[in-house]
Order: structure tokens, then C-alpha cells, then sequence
């Protein structure tokens, strides 16, 4: 780990039981990942749901505890850490959860809600109004919002509220789960744009979890593309875009909506639902739905190897543009 990472995951796995607490048999929820966040950068987990995103972001915060690998925080590895010893670590570790109105106490006014990190961590000498309006200043909310209860508030404004509780202790990584999930496109590039100006602002890292790719695009430095818990791709968000190199990545991006009419019906097509995590596939468990699908796809699983300055997993990585065999457009 070099001086600028901030965030460290190395070869995680996250089980549960599959037949209850009692059961010898175990799901793989993540299956061996690692990453690494430097400070002030932007990572985005994308992949459909069910993939492992907020399994794993949950994993990084302490709320859930791992199987194998380990987490290291600001050079300090935190998995093996007990809830008590974890709790000063969350002043520097926000998490923003998915549900923006519902993450917020209904019997809280928003000023009480964006100063509780502060009576939780026993912040003392904090002059709670100051911080109140400062913090509602950072989020482009008037300081009147202290009065308001969620259920005034819109999505959008709600989302802000837990944008400023999150950067109430000044944290150095923020943890986001969907952070516009619910919310108008228009209200999406406000919250998006405020993500972006706080995190330059105030020197920030951010792990992003989204299936939103227009998400990524606009914020994110780096991605990993999750598939059945495990990482299929990852690279600068620029390279994934430009040319993904993954069966599953092209795929979820021709899925992406686009504003021209020609491109929004130029998809590929994944046929099959996701496995279980009962029965993975053998061999390269993205074989049952891939329209590249050889053999050897269905015997023997990748191993994830540098192509282009990204991480692959795949046997046959695509050439830049590369379509499936007889692929044919979906009708308009």
C-alpha cells in the first residue's frame, strides 16, 4: 500500500450460511476481491443487483464481518477490529445508505439530524447552531432546513441532509449506496455535482455503489464491475467506457439509456437470469449468458490478468467495439 492509498482490500470473502444460522453449507456473497482507494479519488462497484456491491461496501464499514482476506484503513487493518475499537474509525468512515428519506429518523428535526454525529462521538466544545448551519451551507440548503422533519423534505433535499450528516466529522472516505437512487435525472446531477464539488473541497475518497452507469461516468476515477461477488473488469472509468474489455461490461453498457435513438436500441442481449449463488457455473461462471460463450469458457475459470492497463477476467477479452456473433439489433 503507498503513501496515497487510503483504502485497502485485499482478497475479501463474505459467506453466509445457506440453510441458517446452523449450516455447514456456505453462499460466497463476495468471492475474493481487492481494491484500492487513493485520497481524493472516486471508485465506483457497479454490476446488477444482487452482485455483491452493498455486500461488500457494508463489509469495509464494520457492519458486516468477512470470511477471508483483509481491510486496511489509513494504514491500520480494521476487520479483525471489535465494534468498540471500530467506533473512532467511523468518524473518519461515512456511510450514506440507499434509501435517502428513509435513512433519516422521522422524530428528528434536520438539525438535530446532520449534529448527531457529533453527540454520538462525543464531540465536545462544538457549538451545535454553528455547525448546524455551516454543514446546511456545504449542502446548498438555507439554514430554516434546521426546523424541518424528513417528511418536508423532497428526495433531493433529503439526499443533501445525508450528504451533510456524512461530512459532519470531516471524514476522509464517504462510503455512497446508490446516492441517487429515487431521484428525478434533473435532482441526480445536483447531487452528483455537489458530490463532486465536496469531495474537491474538502479532499475526499469515495466508494460509489451503483447500477446507474451515467453515475459512474460523471464521477468516478476508477470502477470495478462486480459479477456473482467477484470482479470481472476493472480500470480507469475512462478505459471501461471507452472499450470494455468484459463480455458483462459491454453488456450493461449497451444497456445504458443514450440521448441518440440510433444508439438505444444497439444492445446485447444477456440471455438466462443471474445464477444462484447455489449452483455458480463451472468454469467461467458469466458462461451461461455470454454471447461469446466458447468451450473453454465452460470448464476452466479465468484468471483475472493486465490487459491495457485494466484488470480482466475473461478468456477471450473483446477488441475495442467488438459486437456478438450474429448479433442483430433489437427492433425500435
Amino acid at each position: 500500500m503507498n503513501d496515497a492509498t487510503i483504502l485497502s482490500v485485499r482478497d475479501v470473502e463474505v459467506a453466509f450460511p445457506a440453510g441458517g444460522l446452523l449450516s455447514r453449507q456456505a453462499i460466497l456473497g463476495v468471492a475474493g476481491v481487492s481494491l484500492g482507494i487513493s485520497r481524493g479519488e472516486t471508485f465506483a462497484l457497479v454490476g446488477e443487483s444482487g452482485s455483491g456491491k452493498t455486500t461488500l461496501a457494508r463489509a469495509i464499514n464494520g457492519l458486516q464481518t468477512i470470511s477471508a482476506g483483509e481491510i486496511t484503513f489509513e494504514g491500520q487493518r480494521i476487520d479483525t477490529l471489535g465494534k468498540s475499537a471500530m467506533k473512532p474509525l467511523r468518524q473518519r468512515m461515512s456511510m450514506m445508505f440507499q434509501d435517502p428519506v428513509g435513512s433519516l429518523s422521522p422524530r428528528m428535526t434536520v438539525g438535530d439530524l446532520v449534529t448527531e454525529p457529533f453527540r454520538i462521538h462525543g464531540a465536545q466544545g462544538r457549538n451545535l447552531k454553528a455547525e448546524t448551519k455551516r454543514l446546511l451551507s456545504l449542502v446548498g440548503l438555507p439554514p430554516d432546513f434546521a426546523g424541518r422533519f424528513p417528511h418536508q423534505l423532497s428526495g433531493g433535499q433529503a439526499r443533501r441532509v445525508g450528504v451533510a450528516r456524512a461530512i459532519a466529522l470531516e471524514p476522509a472516505l464517504i462510503i455512497a449506496d446508490e446516492p441517487t437512487a429515487g431521484l428525478d435525472v434533473s435532482v441526480q446531477g445536483e447531487v452528483l455535482n455537489l458530490l463532486n464539488d465536496l469531495r474537491e473541497r474538502l479532499g475526499l475518497a469515495m466508494l460509489i455503489i451503483t447500477h446507474n452507469l451515467h453515475v459512474v461516468h460523471h464521477v468516478a476515477d476508477r470502477v470495478a464491475v462486480m459479477y456473482l461477488g467477484r470482479f470481472v473488469e476493472t480500470g480507469t472509468t475512462e478505459d471501461v467506457f471507452d472499450a470494455p474489455a468484459h463480455p458483462y461490461t459491454a453488456a450493461l453498457l449497451s444497456a445504458n439509456p443514450e440521448p441518440d435513438p440510433d444508439r438505444a436500441h444497439d444492445r446485447i442481449a444477456l440471455p438466462a437470469e443471474v445464477p444462484s449463488l447455489l449452483r455458480r457455473p463451472s468454469g467461467c461462471e458469466f458462461h451461461t449468458r455470454c454471447p461469446w460463450v466458447q468451450d473453454r469458457c465452460r470448464t476452466e475459470a479465468p484468471a483475472p490478468a493486465d490487459i491495457g492497463g485494466r484488470r480482466v477476467a475473461c478468456h477471450f477479452p473483446l477488441a475495442p467495439g467488438a459486437r456478438p456473433p450474429a448479433h442483430r439489433k433489437e427492433p425500435a
